[in-house]
């Protein structure tokens, strides 16, 4: 059963997506997404904002076939088989380009879809039957500007746009244990950021490195910079958070949805 919308907007979604081998999995967190999906009315088309396109500039994928991109090495040839033959448009990606202001868009024709994208949506929408238009992450730009772009494409959601963003709250590699339990830095740091969410506590988040454990559950931001377009495209409305464990000690597969 569809759930009521807030004001009549789509949801926005931020999905802690892991390994690339959910895409293959039947798991908790591959369940919940599909569960997810069946929750929201279907989407006019999927805008993504990945951990895995960083760009020199803010960009848009113009493709009307983006290909699947298998960015990742060493592992089983099934998910390097696997394919996501969602459409794009040129069209979408315009009305993308338009709706943003505070930097300029570039259209671009050399990405297509990566793992950020195509693993979790090949759970939620195995059908590939929804357009996907990917932006990049510019991560040079101010982490204010990247909220403030969210903020931006909030309109886009009055028009039956689902906006994902996919990345990870806590990303580790470095640090990650196939076994043994989460680390308590990394069970903090996760907490913090999701109270800092129900608060709407904007500064908290852009001053994530002002935590103790800020350096540690985020060497690197470019998968916690999804998670500032998804708060910019909130409209503050209260969030809601599946999927709350860390995954081999140092990975936080937190998903966090406005609008249901």
């Amino acid at each position: 059963m569809v759930k009521n919308i807030v004001k009549d907007l789509m949801p926005v979604i931020f999905i802690g997506h892991g390994s690339p081998m959910n895409a293959i999995e039947d798991n908790e967190f591959t369940r919940s997404w599909k569960e997810l999906a069946k929750n929201i009315p279907k989407p006019k088309f999927i805008l993504c904002i990945s951990a895995h396109w960083l760009a020199e500039n803010t960009a848009v994928v113009s493709k009307t076939n983006p290909e699947t991109i298998h960015d990742f090495y060493g592992f089983p040839k099934e998910l390097y088989d696997a394919q996501y033959p969602a459409k794009g448009s040129l069209e979408y990606a315009n009305m993308i380009k338009d709706a943003i202001k505070s930097v300029d868009v570039k259209l671009d024709d050399s990405w297509g879809l990566d793992h950020g994208a195509w693993s979790v949506l090949i759970k939620m929408y195995p059908k590939a039957d929804i357009p996907v238009i990917q932006l990049s992450i510019n991560p040079k730009l101010p982490l204010d500007i990247h909220v403030k772009i969210g903020k931006e494409l909030v309109k886009l959601r009055s028009q039956g746009v689902l906006i994902l963003g996919s990345g990870n709250i806590v990303h580790n590699l470095g640090m990650m244990r196939l076994d043994g339990p989460p680390f308590s830095w990394a069970i903090e740091f996760d907490a913090y950021v999701r109270k800092s969410l129900e608060d709407c506590n904007i500064e908290n988040l852009l001053n994530y490195t002002k935590h103790r454990y800020g350096r540690y559950a985020v060497p690197t931001n470019d998968h916690y910079i999804p998670l500032l377009y998804v708060v910019g495209a909130s409209d503050l409305e209260h969030p809601k958070f599946l999927c709350t464990e860390i995954f081999y000690s140092s990975l936080s597969m937190t998903c966090v949805v406005y609008g249901l």
